[in-house]
């Protein structure tokens, strides 16, 4: 029982509880009556429900897809934000921030289905490294304008985050770069099906 009781633990499960819940998922189908898992590429993330729900209300779609990406961020950010306010060490919360990355991917409410990570890395990247996320932003939000391809726009933003953190050395430790590689593989993982499809030239415009 004091596996149970241990703080450490305790965050773990609620970290992967909370990044499980699927809130593009929820928020579609509440406000717009729509399963965005039997629609257009199944995703759970922002970019799908935007392009499911606008198919029936344009209006509508704009705003359950920016609700998506903030509530996916907040889920990660939120527990962060506790466990630091506990002053947790430093590698619990690279930790907590990998098992709110693999619940929001692999939730355990979809049967281990998910979507692709991003707002949630965005959430957890921003308490831990938030610098060089400030500059995937920068870089994600300049590609999405250009490019408007969703998926290739996060890729080059993650990557940004990720080169700038090891240049930066911002918010890394000695030994605790693994995580950050951890979430940035689960991120890219998630991301092969897009990665196919544009090697392809079939990738969606977001437009």
């Amino acid at each position: 029982m004091d596996f149970l009781t241990n703080s450490n633990v305790l965050f773990y499960i609620f970290a992967y509880l909370v990044g499980s819940i699927p809130f593009g998922l929820i928020l579609a189908k509440t406000f717009a009556n729509v399963n965005v898992k039997e629609s257009g590429s199944g995703s759970i993330g922002a970019t799908n429900v935007l392009r499911v729900v606008k198919q029936t209300n344009p209006k509508l779609a704009k705003k359950l897809g920016i609700a998506t990406v903030l509530l996916d961020a907040l889920k990660g950010t939120f527990v962060l934000i506790v466990a630091k306010s506990l002053n947790m060490p430093q590698e619990t919360l690279w930790a907590i921030a990998v098992l709110s990355v693999l619940g929001h991917c692999y939730s355990i409410y979809l049967s281990l289905e998910g979507g692709k990570g991003v707002a949630t890395g965005l959430g957890v990247f921003i308490v831990l490294i938030p610098i060089p996320t400030l500059i995937g932003a920068i870089v994600w939000g300049f590609c999405a304008k250009v490019l408007k391809v969703s998926s290739l726009s996060s890729l080059f933003g993650l990557t940004a985050v990720i080169l700038s953190a090891i240049v930066l050395n911002n918010g890394l430790e000695e030994g605790s770069n693994a995580p950050m590689y951890i979430i940035a593989f689960i991120i890219y993982y998630k991301h092969i099906p897009n990665i196919v499809r544009l090697i392809k030239g079939e990738e969606k415009k977001v437009i």
